[in-house]
């Protein structure tokens, strides 16, 4: 027997706990599992097992033996399936998940020249102001920026993205700039409310100087948009996402704040809940995702 088939042997057998259990599941005798472990025991020179007449036990080697072999197995499916795939025809019915602003400048026109190379994929783009339990609502793809609270999603970079500090220049004419991150504290600052928890700290660093400051000001939202709006008219400093105030920088309508400090940045991923048997209509989409945002991301890009 090779190795992967007694890999294989080995965790069905510990899965299902007994000789007789795994013989009946394979269709032989008992007896024929148990000198089948004998002979892969041999081969390796250890034992696996401890075997009494009631139960199996895992020794410490067949625990190694076990946890590895299980992972190289699934890489090994992993594999298979990534090559088989590439003979799928990407088709049925995609749902994805983004965020409001973000879906409806990037997603969507991205998602249209998807449909015109996929003809055979209906899609459904589901825009909500926080982003979808994936598992739950049968999505297929979500759109996240920075990150990723879930561990059991699984996450694609797409594209890098910076958080900035910004005002207009009407305020900054009046209010003037911020040389240090203290002086915030002194400044009008435009919060969003996204979590109490994180409300009104701003986290900066310049190399391995990292400064928290409380800021304050007469004007908060839970929603991004209506706080940049705000930071237009000239309210205060705000910070958002360099995707979405870029044409505002570019124009001269709002200025960077501390450009020589950083804040977390919030790079946007693809998510999705399983890395196994995706279908060739999700593969293909991750894949027609990230080659649209290869190279400088579009919002840096000359116009």
């Amino acid at each position: 027997m090779d190795s992967v088939s007694d890999l294989r042997f080995f965790v069905e057998l510990v899965k299902l706990g007994s000789l007789s259990a795994l013989a009946r599941e394979i269709g032989i005798t008992p007896p024929a599992v148990s000198a089948r472990l004998a002979q892969l025991e041999q081969r390796l020179g250890v034992r696996l097992l401890n075997r009494t007449t009631r139960r199996l036990s895992v020794t410490h080697e067949g625990e190694l033996y076990l946890k590895t072999g299980s992972r190289l197995l699934t890489e090994l499916d992993e594999l298979d399936r990534q090559v088989s795939s590439s003979r799928d025809v990407p088709k049925g019915l995609l749902r994805i998940n983004a965020t409001f602003g973000f879906g409806r400048r990037y997603v969507a026109p991205i998602v249209s020249a998807f449909r015109k190379a996929y003809p055979d994929v209906e899609v459904q783009l589901e825009l909500t102001d926080k982003p979808m339990n994936l598992t739950e609502n049968a999505v297929d793809v979500g759109i996240r920026f920075g990150d990723l609270p879930d561990s059991r999603l699984i996450a694609r970079k797409i594209v890098a993205n910076r958080r900035l500090l910004c005002a207009s220049p009407l305020y900054l004419k009046s209010a003037g700039k911020p040389a240090l991150p203290h002086d915030l504290v002194r400044h009008r600052c435009i919060v969003l409310r996204e979590n109490d928890t994180a409300y009104g700290n701003w986290h900066l660093s310049r190399g391995r100087k990292q400064e928290t400051v409380k800021v304050h000001g007469a004007m908060s939202s839970n929603d991004g948009e209506t706080t940049l709006q705000w930071g237009l008219d000239g309210h205060g400093i705000l910070m958002r996402s360099e995707w979405e105030i870029a044409p505002y920088l570019a124009s001269g309508r709002l200025c960077i704040v501390l450009d020589d400090w950083s804040l977390p940045p919030a790079d946007i991923y693809a998510v999705y809940p399983e890395r196994m048997n995706l279908s060739a209509k999700v593969t293909a989409f991750l894949d027609f995702l990230t080659q649209q945002f290869a190279g400088e991301a579009p919002w840096r890009r000359a116009p």
